[in-house]
């Protein structure tokens, strides 16, 4: 029996997939735009040479609103070009967030698994009915490359991220339109050097971690969250993965009305 591609394998396979037509599209966008320049210059000339193309033209003429097309064509093919830049970098995040790994660890830019992870997640930042939208603020150090397993790690960035992000949904609920708007909410993503660590703190400035909580924040099956919206896994799969896996160290700091910050730190070598 074949065996089946690991979930991270098969997610970059059909990122891969995806750029085929996507390139197709991007390549053609140039030729089009010239094509529609030629043909609206060959209508320019015919305008020139004939002045008075007859009644039947001139209804049609009205009736397309050329002027109207003349203006609104570029528009049309920026859109195009803009949305299929798009796709090619949600592509290429969903590769980089998706890396398989393997037995041996591998060189990896944190930044990229760090970006490519809050575009995944772009749709939850966005402004929905009850919230403005949530700012992610990145202050990157300068960072070497790490020797890690980068899905793994990646996954790490989904789960303090999406925790982050469900804290701001949830205190959104007790806050006034113009409360979020005088203090709109706010990720910070901040990477440094140190000691030969690697530290990446992620912070949000939410309500904040009373003590109780912060001493199981990270044990197996313990969750603040109503029934079907937690497993309490995430953060503790996290830490598994940094600490246990990686030989690093995953630290929460918060105060109530003071946000919450986490820490995650990998060695160097």
């Amino acid at each position: 029996m074949k065996k089946c591609p690991p979930s991270g394998g098969l997610v970059a396979g059909v990122a891969h997939e995806i750029n085929n037509p996507v390139g197709c599209i991007l390549g053609n966008v140039g030729a089009t735009q010239d094509y529609i320049s030629d043909l609206l210059g060959l209508l320019d000339l015919y305008a020139e040479k004939f002045p008075e193309p007859g009644p039947e033209i001139e209804d049609e003429l009205e009736e397309v609103d050329l002027d109207y097309v003349r203006e609104d064509l570029p528009k049309l093919i920026r859109a195009m070009k803009d949305s299929g830049d798009r796709i090619t970098e949600i592509s290429r995040s969903l590769r980089t967030f998706s890396r398989a790994d393997t037995e041996n660890k591998q060189s990896f830019n944190l930044h990229e698994g760090i970006d490519s992870t809050v575009l995944i997640l772009r749709h939850r930042l966005k402004a929905n009915e009850q919230r403005p939208e949530i700012d992610v603020v990145r202050e990157y150090g300068d960072l070497p490359d790490i020797d890690c397993f980068p899905g793994q790690i990646n996954q790490v960035f989904m789960n303090i991220l999406a925790n982050a992000i469900d804290v701001l949904d949830e205190v959104s609920q007790h806050r006034s339109l113009e409360e979020m708007k005088a203090q709109p909410h706010r990720i910070t993503i901040r990477t440094t050097v140190k000691n030969n660590q690697v530290n990446v703190v992620i912070a949000d400035n939410g309500p904040g971690i009373i003590e109780e909580i912060q001493a199981k924040i990270f044990d197996y099956l313990f969750t603040t969250k109503t029934v079907g919206k937690g497993t309490g896994l995430g953060l503790a799969i996290a830490r598994q993965i940094v600490v246990d896996t990686h030989g690093g160290n995953l630290d929460v700091q918060s105060a109530v009305s003071q946000g919450t910050e986490f820490s995650i730190r990998l060695p160097l070598n």
